[in-house]
Order: structure tokens, then C-alpha cells, then sequence
């Protein structure tokens, strides 16, 4: 234990597809071997010597979010912009300077710097909490960041884990909400996730009808470059932006035509998890809002997790697994 450091012994955690990209190699070969897993819920079972005991006490039922460690010293972490820290420590697939591994929540214990460690709301269920962790925050930080408000005009791209949270988020701050998805497979999940219209980007006549008609598209989709930027955009208003929150191989690079941007005033960029103060409010806002991602449960397990991953690379859930039963699989005594 370091002076900073929490340790949380884990109860829950989201399957994200950040796990499987990582676990694959997509982004490089970490090390192995790898627990992944960053959507953890745990409760705090050893508080560091220089931790604030007025905001964590043994028990606090906590979270912890893809990052667990940024320097504090640079622009980056001084302005509120942790996640984007060139020195941050990953919550798993990071190697510290002194060598130690970082592993994330597919184990039945982490420590972390309790700077990145998010104290659970009473009315937040853990199996919902999870998600948000990651996927969460991840499709919400676009919206904070454009200034997302009541009569703004979002879509959502992809409809999907993150997707789903994004809509959820979306409307919780106001929005009028277009969903995005290549079919009409998705049209009636969107209207019960609360979507105000639903565009299939695969039918020229509704990507004509909703021409100039967002302020914001929030890409979700796992491939940027399968999204057809120049049939999706025209969705946009002059002056609309795009932010995509993919992380693909890195391998993977997407083409564009300069003057299609320059002619139409659009903006495209990228967007990481959110900041500290963006993830408090996010947990906040989810337990005011009665916010509940749509979640299934499994028990942890080398089965279990391998048949939830088939699962997930085939489209087989609705929308995002949480991992539970940690006491049955490891044991009472950890």
C-alpha cells in the first residue's frame, strides 16, 4: 500500500469491449499474464496513510473507471483533463515505472490511487453503477463537453453498449435524440430507450429527410472507419460536430475529403473517458435521474467469461454484461 492508495475488494464488474481489444493484442501486446476489466465495484477494504478518511471509510461501496493514476502536476491534470494525462497509469495493461503491472477487475481485489476511486450513490444498483464506469462516461463526456442541453439535437450512432448509455444520458440532459444504426433492427429498442427519432443509414430517403437537422453526433460504433462519414454527416447542421469515442486496432485509419469538411463548417475529433469531476457528476446524475443501463448478469468464471465474449462479438446481448458471483468463484476468505 502506498500513502494514496485504496484497496477495494471487487463485487461486480462491466464486460467492455475494451477488454476483448486489449485481450486480443489489437492494441498491442501488454503483457500476460493480463486480469483486464474497468468498470469495477468493489467495497473499500484498506485506506492508505494519506487518504482523507473524511471522504472513505472501510465498507464504502466504490467504483473504479478505466484510469487509476495521472501525474497532478501537468496542464492536463490541472485543468480537469486527467483522462488525457500523458502520464496516466491504465487500470490494467500499464506498467508502472518501478516495474509493477497493473491488473484490472477480472480478480477479487485492485488497489488504486484514491484520486480515481468514485464513491457509489445509495440509489445507484451496482449491476447499473458498473457500466457506467466506462461505457457511461464514455459516451456522456461528449455530451458535457459540446454543452449538450435541453432542445439540442443529438444522434447517436451506434446502438450498442455505450450507444444505449449515450441515448440514456442524452435525454436526461434535455436532448432531442436522433438514434443512428445501419438497419432498422434497432428502431424499436431506441424508442423504449427513450430516442425521439431513428434514422437507418442504410436508406438514402431517411439520411435526405434528416439532412441539417443535429447539432452533435456521438459516433459509438467498435470500427470507425466502417461508418461512411459522408452520408452520415450531412445529418449535421453547418457548424456540427462529430466526436467519436472508438478505439479500434491500431492499425486501423479512416480517410477523409478536406473539402467535404471545409465546405459544410463540420468539426470531427476524438474523445476520451471523463474526468474525475465529469465522473462524480455522471454517478450523480444517474442516481437523481433513475438511470439504469440495460444490463445482463453472469457469475464470474474462465467459462463464463469466455461464453460472455462469444456472445458480445456476435451482437448477443442487450446491451451490456455485468460480472457478479466474485465471493462464489474466489472464495470468502480474499
Amino acid at each position: 500500500m502506498r500513502p494514496h492508495d485504496i484497496q477495494v475488494k471487487i463485487i461486480a464488474c462491466g464486460i467492455c469491449g475494451s477488454d476483448m481489444h486489449c485481450a486480443k493484442g489489437d492494441w498491442g501486446r501488454a503483457y500476460t499474464p493480463l486480469a483486464v476489466g474497468h468498470e469495477i465495484i468493489g467495497h473499500v477494504t484498506h485506506i492508505g496513510t494519506e487518504v482523507d478518511k473524511s471522504k472513505f471509510k472501510i465498507g464504502d461501496r466504490v467504483g473504479i473507471g478505466p484510469e487509476c493514476e495521472c501525474c497532478g502536476k501537468c496542464y492536463r491534470c490541472k485543468h480537469e483533463l486527467e483522462s488525457n494525462c500523458v502520464s496516466q497509469a491504465l487500470t490494467y495493461a500499464y506498467v508502472y515505472p518501478d516495474g509493477t503491472k497493473t491488473q484490472g477487475g477480472y480478480a477479487d481485489n485492485i488497489r488504486v490511487n484514491d484520486k480515481f476511486v468514485f464513491q457509489i450513490p445509495d440509489g445507484l444498483e451496482t449491476i447499473h453503477a458498473a457500466p457506467l464506469l466506462c461505457g457511461g462516461i464514455t459516451g456522456l463526456r461528449p455530451l458535457l463537453d459540446y454543452g449538450v442541453k435541453k432542445g439540442t439535437k443529438v444522434g447517436v450512432s451506434g446502438i450498442g453498449g455505450i450507444g444505449h448509455m449515450t441515448i440514456l444520458f442524452a435525454k436526461a440532459l434535455g436532448a432531442e435524440v436522433t438514434a443512428i444504426s445501419r438497419g432498422e433492427k434497432k428502431r424499436e429498442i431506441s424508442k423504449k430507450l427513450g430516442a425521439d427519432h431513428y434514422i437507418a443509414a442504410s436508406d438514402e430517403s431517411q439520411l435526405k429527410e434528416g439532412k441539417d437537422s443535429l447539432d452533435l453526433i456521438v459516433n459509438t460504433a467498435s470500427s470507425f472507419s466502417q461508418t461512411h462519414l459522408e452520408s452520415v454527416m450531412p445529418l449535421l447542421k453547418p457548424n456540427g460536430r462529430m466526436t467519436f469515442i472508438t478505439a479500434p486496432e491500431l492499425k486501423e485509419k479512416v480517410e477523409i475529403t478536406p473539402f467535404f469538411f471545409l465546405f459544410n463548417n463540420y468539426s470531427i475529433g476524438g474523445s476520451a473517458a471523463g474526468s474525475v469531476k465529469q465522473i462524480e457528476y455522471m454517478l450523480k446524475l444517474a442516481a437523481e435521474k433513475h438511470i439504469k443501463p440495460w444490463v445482463e448478469t453472469i457469475d464470474i468464471s474462465e467459462k463464463n467469461v469466455k461464453e460472455a465474449w462469444r456472445r458480445m462479438e456476435e451482437g448477443d446481448v442487450k446491451f451490456r454484461f455485468v460480472l457478479t458471483g466474485y465471493d462464489k468463484y474466489f472464495g470468502e476468505k480474499n
